[in-house]
């Protein structure tokens, strides 16, 4: 069985930009194939990982990137899973290669987010909620995350400053990401003073909207030796998709992270000890803290402490660093490319190219990817520089 690899990565800037989806793909792909041959020489197939045709009223996204890329008659799919889009592409590319069925493989993410400005990507964001239950009420993705974090904080001995000062490492990370949408530091006061949003989130509790695209070329290990480029094995892969609707759920306990993370650490033949680095889908400072949990890195009630130094962390906490590149709360999080970013900071950070950010020593990384609210679909990847055993 082939064993897929990462070979190369491209990413567009992220944030407020002219440019539509196609162009920042176009971006991405020129970075990730420099110094590489044509794409149309090497990619067999390619996904997309895309949110909404809103944006931009364009579907067919698979097609057009395709023939963005100059590639003719291969499969292209769009694949939809609201935020964790972009990692669905990622693991329809890894298993297409691990089954065979192609040697190389485009995955790709793009979002045109600011296009509809603020009410457009609220409308856009809620269509992911339970239509007969939750859009009909007008309720947001920050009321429903307000919800999980109330509950959060109830339970446990967080505070909103617990919360604060995750952002605020998200913050300092991304000061050191040439990538980051918001690459500036902030203190716990800026936080803990910004807007409301929906309390107890303020304005730095939340993921910014913002455009971008990101590319990533899953390959087989023989391939990526022949291009000669610096390989990152895709070990393990999990999803799991939970109820819409969180009315319906556990606000505390994310199941179906934990089954997507556990299915990917089984793949690996690791557990969460051996993780290095996680970059987790911390589109509200309190998805951090959930995930911490969820993923086995931190006891039950203490994922809020996933801000402080590991020595500092209570008993029972790896010792992960969690999203080097800022995170979607600092890097940015548009939102179909959110995965693949993702992706691109594991293989920067395992491959020595991580620059000032880099975490030492890191040989192994978790991805976690959430769409719609918490894990409604979840999907995990661990990536690692060890050889297969």
């Amino acid at each position: 069985m082939p064993e897929p690899v990462i070979a190369s990565v491209g990413a567009s800037p992220i944030g407020r930009t002219d440019l539509p989806g196609r162009d920042l793909f176009s971006v991405a792909l020129a970075e990730a194939f420099d110094e590489l041959p044509d794409p149309a020489d090497i990619v067999e197939a390619v996904y997309v990982g895309n949110q909404s045709e809103s944006y931009e009223h364009q579907i067919m996204y698979g097609t057009l990137l395709a023939e963005w890329a100059g590639l003719r008659h291969v499969p292209a799919e769009r694949v939809e899973g609201c935020a964790a889009a972009g990692a669905l592409a990622l693991r329809h590319a890894v298993k297409d290669v691990r089954n065979g069925e192609h040697e190389a493989v485009l995955a790709c993410g793009v979002e045109k987010m600011t296009s509809a400005g603020t009410s457009g990507a609220t409308d856009a964001l809620s269509a992911a909620f339970d239509r007969a239950i939750e859009q009909r009420s007008g309720i947001t993705a920050p009321s429903q995350y307000a919800l999980l974090a109330t509950r959060y904080l109830h339970e446990t001995d967080a505070t909103e400053r617990d919360l604060a000062e995750i952002a605020v490492k998200n913050h300092a990370n991304a000061a050191r990401n040439p990538r980051a949408q918001f690459p500036k530091e902030i203190d716990v006061a800026t936080v803990l003073d910004s807007d409301p949003i929906a309390p107890p989130l303020k304005l730095y509790d939340c993921a910014p909207v913002g455009d971008g695209a990101a590319a990533v070329l899953v390959t087989t290990a023989e391939l990526a030796a022949d291009l000669d480029r610096p390989q990152v094995r895709v070990a393990g892969s999990g999803a799991s998709a939970n109820n819409i609707a969180v009315a319906e759920r556990d606000m505390t306990d994310i199941a179906g992270a934990r089954i997507a993370a556990e299915t990917a650490y089984e793949e690996a033949g690791i557990d969460a000890a051996a993780v290095d680095i996680a970059e987790v889908h911390d589109a509200f400072t309190v998805c951090e803290a959930l995930l911490a949990e969820a993923v086995g890195f931190a006891p039950a009630g203490t994922g809020y402490q996933s801000y402080q130094a590991p020595a500092d962390r209570a008993d029972g906490w790896t010792d992960v660093q969690l999203s080097p590149s800022g995170g979607l709360k600092a890097r940015g999080h548009p939102i179909g490319a959110t995965g693949l970013l993702q992706a691109l900071e594991a293989y920067e950070q395992l491959t020595g190219s991580a620059g000032d950010r880099a975490v030492e020593g890191a040989e192994t990384a978790l991805l976690l990817n959430e769409g719609g609210v918490a894990d409604a679909v979840t999907v995990g990847h661990v990536l690692t520089t060890a050889e297969a055993p």
